[in-house]
């Protein structure tokens, strides 16, 4: 029992539900081992019995919590403090302020202090919050894409953040469309090879430099002689690497890009900088500080010793030992060159987000933040402190997996979050939302709690460890109400009961997938499609998403074929295609029946354009499209459960036919436009809604 309170005391859940209604008992040795890693030894009885203890005094001798969050409008009680504590919160803005902890106060991030009448003393940082995020006016649609498999003209091998500012313009000045929702653009641990997974990066503060558009560096146009020279020879490889993927079949090969564009940018740094563009670098370096520092001096050491910290040599691993001091004066060019590729990123966001709101989107650019970084990379090097040691996360074993999964991803310790007031988690919102009128968190339950599995468990092994989600919603919040963006939660799966309400009640906007939209709660063997009135309001709308198959793979049941070539399936192929023919078999008679499919059967892409009809009848804020869908695009950009069986995250857009087709293509294509044509006309028949103009 001991051990048990102690579990809750620190927010570790001894038990779990492996499917609803059936409860599962956290192995023993878990709980030592997540307790562990919250420096709470839970060892032997005398170790459970005098860590109650020391629990018990802290508590007792604490006036403030370590961070104290606040939400405009609502009552969040501090703690009991003795009568006649003195209050005072010092804002950020400079001023200091009396406080009786119930008057209202300033949104922003400042600090309150207590003084108790028996001398003790106390301060916490103190997060006021408004009480909802912004969220998107009226209605509209958008595109959702993966940004490296949307290649033009002028790609280097793989699409960026050119592409991305042409796709915005065009969509929203040709459609009417409000936001094109992106893959996490966040560094990556360099290879060869890299991981090409968006999801499993080195730093999810800054943005990888492999997304540039080389020519648009204003100091491109400066090179001469044999700068020059190279420069033209680059251009002609990396054509070289454009047409393979687009004429030749080839995958992306994200190294490939990355070792002609870092030559190219090497050269591009040469090149002296204006007085202007100077100050401009310069602002910027102040603005992001340490954080900037020591991602950079990651990569130059990373350049150096390799892309595992681990392995570094010893004083290299701690990034504020006095090695690591000497060693970033030694590489101070290199800490400058990758300080400097983090701007030229940063404007040319900058530059594709007003390119998007200059075309009349609402929302522009949707960033997407994973759910967590690679544990040899930058973020878990420089913030060592802030991530559970010998843990990763995952998710525990349910109806579809029994094994349950790791995902290799350390997790933030709650405790060491509170103890910062949050700072490594509001300096990453902030960064993401500086050029993003929405951010689209993934797995966004992990703001309430996540699936801890101890180093060298097995998935199935691991417990949930609990958040304050008060707090992370307020800093949430926060930040994305002084970017005047909204927030999507990635909410699929199994969601803890009480979560979407709690989102929804914030202002978070959730995601609905239309062949999972059923009616479960009619208790019926095969739960029905969902009728579009009874569908959410507050979420995006889609048909699928990057893990998912693709429409067109969908209503043919291609999916199935490909899953089963690569042994992927628990049962007989023919099972699988009956049950699956049955379950899309199903919403196309409910398309029939609500008068959306008046060209019958038979038509694959008049059933996409059915299946779009739907959404739009549906009352979600937000419509999106995956890109793929709109040219019939059968092959997912994910496979989860493949490894190197499938080439996920290396595939470019392709028609129905798997040819790679290029952004002007794609621009051009008559099924493209005659979907987008079909959500205009059907956005305004549903009222002034997606795709109608402002």
């Amino acid at each position: 029992m001991g051990r048990a309170r102690l579990a809750e005391l620190h927010g570790v859940a001894t038990t779990y539900e492996p499917a609803p209604g059936h409860s599962a008992r956290v192995a023993e040795d878990t709980v030592v081992a997540v307790l562990a890693a919250l420096g709470v030894d839970a060892s032997t009885p005398r170790a459970v019995h005098d860590a109650l203890e020391a629990h018990g005094a802290a508590a007792r001798g604490r006036l403030l919590p370590p961070a104290v969050v606040l939400r405009q409008g609502h009552k969040r009680n501090l703690p009991e403090l003795p009568g006649g504590t003195l209050l005072r919160v010092d804002t950020e803005d400079g001023d200091s302020l009396e406080w009786d902890g119930a008057a209202p106060l300033p949104l922003g991030g400042h600090l309150l202090r207590a003084q108790a009448p028996d001398g003790r003393a106390a301060r916490a940082p103190l997060i006021v919050a408004p009480g909802r995020l912004p969220v998107p006016d009226g209605r509209g649609h958008g595109f959702l894409v993966q940004l490296y498999s949307l290649l033009s003209a002028r790609s280097w091998g793989m699409g960026d953040l050119g592409d991305l500012a042409e796709l915005a313009a065009w969509a929203g000045r040709s459609f009417g469309s409000d936001f094109v929702q992106v893959n996490p653009l966040h560094a990556a641990v360099p290879g060869p090879p890299t991981d090409p997974s968006p999801y499993r990066p080195s730093s999810r503060r800054f943005p990888d430099p492999v997304h540039l558009r080389v020519e648009a560096v204003p100091e491109f146009g400066y090179l001469t002689g044999a700068a020059r020279e190279e420069a033209d020879a680059l251009l002609a490889r990396a054509a070289g690497l454009r047409d393979g993927v687009l004429r030749h079949g080839a995958l992306i090969d994200r190294d490939a890009v990355w070792e002609l564009k870092r030559r190219a940018l090497e050269l591009l740094r040469a090149v002296p900088q204006g007085p202007g563009r100077r100050a401009a670098y310069c602002d910027f370096l102040a603005e992001q500080g340490q954080a900037l520092d020591d991602h950079s001096t990651w990569c130059a050491l990373a350049e150096v010793h390799g892309p595992d910290w681990h392995t570094w040599p010893a004083g290299l691993r701690d990034p504020r030992s006095a090695r690591t001091a000497r060693a970033r004066g030694e590489l101070l060019d290199r800490v400058d060159f990758h300080c400097w590729l983090a701007w030229l990123t940063d404007e040319q966001l900058a530059a594709a987000q007003r390119t998007a709101r200059a075309a009349g989107m609402r929302v522009g650019l949707v960033h997407d933040l994973a759910v967590g970084v690679h544990p040899s990379g930058a973020d878990a090097w420089a913030q060592q402190d802030a991530f559970a040691a010998g843990m990763s996360i995952g998710a525990p074993p349910d109806a579809f997996n029994s094994r349950g999964q790791d995902w290799g991803l350390p997790p933030w310790r709650p405790d060491a979050l509170a103890a910062t007031g949050y700072a490594p988690y509001r300096e990453l919102l902030r960064g993401l939302l500086r050029h993003a009128g929405a951010l689209r968190i993934d797995h966004v339950m992990g703001l309430f709690r996540l699936w801890w599995v101890p180093q060298g468990y097995e998935p199935r092994r691991g417990a949930y460890v609990r958040y304050d989600a008060e707090a992370m919603l307020g800093v949430l919040a926060l930040e994305a109400h002084r970017a005047g963006a909204a927030v999507i939660g990635e909410d699929l799966g199994t969601v803890e009961p009480g979560v979407r309400e709690t989102l929804a009640e914030r202002g978070v906007l959730g995601t609905s997938v239309l062949w999972f939209e059923r009616d479960y709660a009619g208790g019926a063997a095969r739960p029905e499609p969902l009728e579009p009135e009874r569908w959410r309001a507050g979420c995006v709308a889609t048909a699928t998403t990057h893990d998912l198959p693709s429409t067109a793979a969908r209503l043919t049941g291609d999916h199935v074929e490909l899953r089963h070539r690569l042994g992927l399936l628990d049962r007989p192929l023919a099972v699988e295609q009956r049950e699956d023919a049955a379950g899309v078999a199903e919403w196309l008679a409910l398309f029939g029946r609500l008068g959306l499919l008046p060209e019958g059967p038979g038509d694959e892409e008049a059933a996409v354009r059915a299946v779009h009809r739907f959404l739009l009848r549906t009352p979600a804020r937000l419509v999106g499209v995956w890109l793929p869908d709109a040219v019939g695009d059968r092959r997912p950009q994910n496979l989860p459960g493949t490894w190197d069986q499938y080439p996920n995250w290396r595939l470019p857009v392709a028609d129905a036919a798997g040819r790679p087709l290029s952004l002007e293509e794609l621009t051009a294509s008559p099924r493209l436009h005659a979907l987008m044509e079909d959500l205009r006309e059907q956005g305004g028949e549903q009222g002034g809604g997606a795709g109608g103009r402002r």
